[in-house]
């Protein structure tokens, strides 16, 4: 593929300094796919790689501002949303994204910090539920997103595939839920029609886990703005996790950065 043809992806996320998740990390992972990133910011954060710190977000008008003028100006060929924190911000998304109807947008519901910080207040957990599932092709939750957004228990498999489609219920189209803490690495896909796919993978020791999910979501769009169905967009974004976990950058005293440039070296 050219450079004339390289599908431009949006993300709307938060700011991480430490760099391993949000904004440059979805940005380091669409280079890394041979895709070119644009992104809006929805807050910045104090944190670093033992956890986060403080949270701001950003004026409402200057992210309805970015995303009005990153549209107007390049054919974005898919969308991925992350940390939005606000019912406000996640309002004025889900406005935006009427506008991107027909393309990939994928939402990666980022409710809690890794160290246990909230990213979404409750009356934002609500607008998620309400008015962004469905607007999003795919929604990626992990386990214990899946359990807040659902109210039930998701602990094993079982509890996996009952969420995923409970999701459904409330009008997700397509979703994933990734099983990255259980000992067989499983994800669970749930398919537009009924269908169920599970995503085995091998576990990987590491203490370089930061931002995984955010590369996950970002790798899935990426490999829709390229043309790939649903099923192989989510094995190709697993296969990619994988190898920049084992790649990871043990730096700080916390959780270390998976290396989204792996195939650099």
């Amino acid at each position: 593929m050219g450079p004339a043809n390289i599908p431009v992806v949006l993300t709307i996320a938060g700011f991480d300094p430490s760099s391993g998740a949000g904004i440059t990390g979805d940005l380091k992972t669409m280079a890394a796919l041979g895709c070119y990133g644009v992104a809006a910011i929805t807050a910045v954060t104090v944190q670093n790689t033992q956890g986060v710190i403080r949270v701001e977000t950003l004026p409402v008008e200057l992210l309805r501002d970015t995303l009005h003028a990153l549209a107007e100006d390049a054919e974005i060929s898919a969308v991925k949303v992350g940390m939005l924190g606000t019912a406000v911000v996640a309002r004025k998304v889900a406005h935006f994204l009427e506008s991107q109807i027909g393309k990939p947008i994928i939402l990666d519901p980022v409710l809690r910090s890794s160290s246990g910080a909230d990213l979404m207040d409750s009356e934002g957990l609500s607008v998620l539920r309400n008015e962004l599932l469905p607007r999003v092709t795919l929604i990626t939750p992990n386990m214990a997103e899946a359990q807040v957004m659902t109210g039930k228990p998701v602990h094993d498999l079982a509890g996996m595939r009952s969420a995923a489609h409970e999701l459904q219920t409330l009008g997700a189209k397509n979703v994933v839920v990734t099983g990255g803490h259980l000992p067989e690495n499983v994800d669970v896909l749930a398919l537009e029609g009924g269908a169920t796919v599970d995503f085995p993978g091998a576990r990987v020791e590491s203490n370089c886990t930061h931002g995984t999910g955010c590369a996950f979501s970002t790798a899935i769009a990426c490999g829709l703005a390229l043309g790939r169905d649903l099923k192989k967009s989510v094995s190709d974004a697993k296969e990619f996790v994988r190898r920049a976990v084992e790649a990871g950058y043990p730096t700080g005293k916390g959780t270390g950065p998976l290396n989204h440039l792996f195939r650099l070296k």
